[in-house]
């Protein structure tokens, strides 16, 4: 359906404006997703998108092919929609090593099997709306859109080793959320 995107760009840069429609439909889910996982408010996340493809537009022919177009709007859409953040005031919260707990991964893991397929969703996707939304976004990149350590690096800007600590705390932050839910859950029933 798609051609490649240095295909794309060409054209672009030729002057064919129209060329750049078929590079926003290529990427417009993935900005969006991650514009909106640091702007919370559907509307806001679509006016932000909206942004990033023009910032992206503008700047195209500073582009200099050195990593993946999709990182380099990728990358755009991270840093507009923290600025975007930013300007309203809103604080992302630090990750607190504090609140991370050693919890035998396997006692939640095996609570967590237990679980219907339906449970098991819903307990994630609750754990993970308790999550910063940077932590959110490295995650659902991570494992949702299956990019790999490098390209989150660039999305985020972090170097390589600090997304790999963030997503090993992530993880157990989740698991320590997971069975607090659980524990809720069964104090709840019984």
């Amino acid at each position: 359906m798609f051609r490649e995107d240095p295909y794309y760009i060409q054209l672009v840069l030729k002057g064919d404006s129209a060329a750049y429609r078929k590079l926003v439909e290529k990427h417009q889910d993935l900005v969006y997703t991650i514009v909106h996982r640091i702007v919370s408010s559907a509307e806001e996340a679509e006016e932000v998108a909206q942004d990033v493809f023009v910032k992206a537009y503008t700047k195209l022919s500073d582009f200099k092919a050195e990593a993946k177009f999709s990182t380099w709007i990728y990358r755009i859409a991270y840093n507009t929609a923290v600025s975007h953040t930013r300007k309203k005031k809103v604080e992302f919260l630090a990750m607190d090593d504090k609140m991370i707990e050693n919890h035998r991964e396997n006692e939640v893991q095996q609570e967590i099997m237990g679980l219907s397929a339906e449970e098991q969703s819903k307990l994630i996707k609750k754990a993970l709306g308790t999550l910063p939304r940077t932590d959110n976004l490295i995650v659902s990149l991570y494992y949702y859109h299956a990019k790999d350590m490098d390209e989150i690096s660039e999305i985020v800007g972090l170097t390589q080793n600090n997304v790999k600590v963030k997503l090993f705390r992530i993880r157990k932050k989740l698991l320590k959320e997971m069975n607090t839910l659980i524990d809720k859950n069964i104090n709840t029933v019984a």
